[in-house]
């Protein structure tokens, strides 16, 4: 069993996708193709934006968006601890400071209360300049971006939305990528849209936003190719991604209601077994991985282990405890929830093609 399932997800669009790539292989350009395009105005309906500006990773999303703002050393962007890495790397990388926040206990996803906190800490010390808010939908289901906006409008501050693994939920009919000022997402293969290889995406519907973010990409260039007007960066979405994401979103709704289905069916089942996620009504997930806790879980990963059921952990350590943040700041904060998270988390197969078959397996 896989613990998502791309071969069988591709044999289903295989003749689709098969031919989206030999029509960019026929036509020859490579780097942003006229598919590129096509995708970005498919993205921005999809989500009900003005602006879907494509680069080559979701990693590169986050760091032009702190470009567009202006990130930079002395300032502070908070973010949440349980997360991937990448986050709180790309305030980081400019030279700005990544400050921590706590988890909700019911969703998993960045807590506003302690989020107010560290700002209100942040603004007492008076050693940085609070700039933005980096929210993650994370395991697909948005943060709570009615509160995070109140939050964000109360202290002048930027929202970043980090819809790497929220793209397709929503929050009463509002899709993910929609939220705060500038959100972003990632199409690594392993997302609940991914491509075959690396690739990324802004959102936005301001269009002073959207034309720096655009220049950003493209090593900072104005209206003539080579007259770059800002230093900026090289990272495009290549076409074959673009023209296999095009198959692939086509899909995705299909697949959407799949995972909803698998998500039910686990609740159903392990809710009694099991601290399973929970959606807050008015909100839809899109499952980019499905989430339990137990405190045995590496017995609990061991037994489904014997029946050929994999499982992983997202995420064992918190961002205030990786190395790169070590730092006597970091050391002193206390994070209990996001903590004891770490520590008990583990994600079960989740993907638009689990059978029935296979899920009796898994829940049996």
């Amino acid at each position: 069993m896989e613990f998502i399932d791309l071969k069988a997800q591709y044999k289903h669009l295989k003749p689709r996708i098969d031919k989206r790539i030999q029509v960019v292989l026929e036509h020859g350009k490579y780097i942003m193709g006229p598919e590129v395009q096509e995708l970005e105005d498919k993205l921005a309906e999809y989500v009900g934006v003005k602006h879907a500006i494509t680069c080559a990773n979701g990693t590169d999303a986050l760091q032009l968006a702190m470009m567009v703002f202006n990130v930079k050393e002395g300032d502070a962007v908070f973010c949440p601890t349980f997360t991937f890495f990448a986050t709180a790397e790309a305030p980081a990388f400019f030279g700005a400071t990544p400050v921590f926040v706590d988890s909700d206990r019911k969703t998993f996803n960045i807590c506003p209360i302690d989020l107010e906190k560290r700002i209100e800490e942040t603004l007492s010390d008076g050693k940085l300049t609070p700039k933005a808010i980096v929210a993650v939908d994370l395991f697909g289901l948005p943060a709570n971006y009615p509160e995070l906006e109140r939050i964000a409008k109360k202290y002048g501050l930027k929202l970043i939305e980090d819809a790497a693994q929220g793209f397709g939920g929503s929050i009463d009919g509002k899709k993910a990528g929609s939220f705060g000022d500038i959100a972003t997402t990632s199409f690594f293969p392993a997302k609940p849209l991914g491509c075959y290889g690396d690739g990324g995406a802004i959102f936005t519907n301001n269009d002073d936003l959207a034309e720096l973010a655009r220049s950003y990409r493209v090593h900072g260039k104005g209206t003539d190719k080579y007259d770059n007007i800002r230093i900026g960066m090289n990272s495009r979405l290549d076409t074959i991604q673009a023209a296999i994401l095009l198959e692939k979103l086509a899909e995705f709704p299909k697949e959407l209601i799949n995972r909803n289905k698998a998500a039910a069916n686990y609740e159903e089942v392990l809710k009694e077994k099991y601290n399973t996620p929970k959606v807050p009504k008015g909100y839809v997930s899109s499952w980019a991985q499905y989430t339990i806790l137990s405190e045995k879980r590496d017995s609990v990963m061991a037994e489904y282990k014997k029946k050929g059921i994999p499982t992983v952990i997202y995420y064992g350590k918190c961002m205030h405890q990786q190395t790169a943040f070590n730092c006597s700041s970091s050391k002193k904060i206390s994070l209990p929830i996001a903590e004891n998270l770490a520590n008990q988390v583990f994600s079960l197969p989740m993907h638009g093609y689990l059978s029935a078959s296979q899920l009796a397996s898994i829940l049996g």
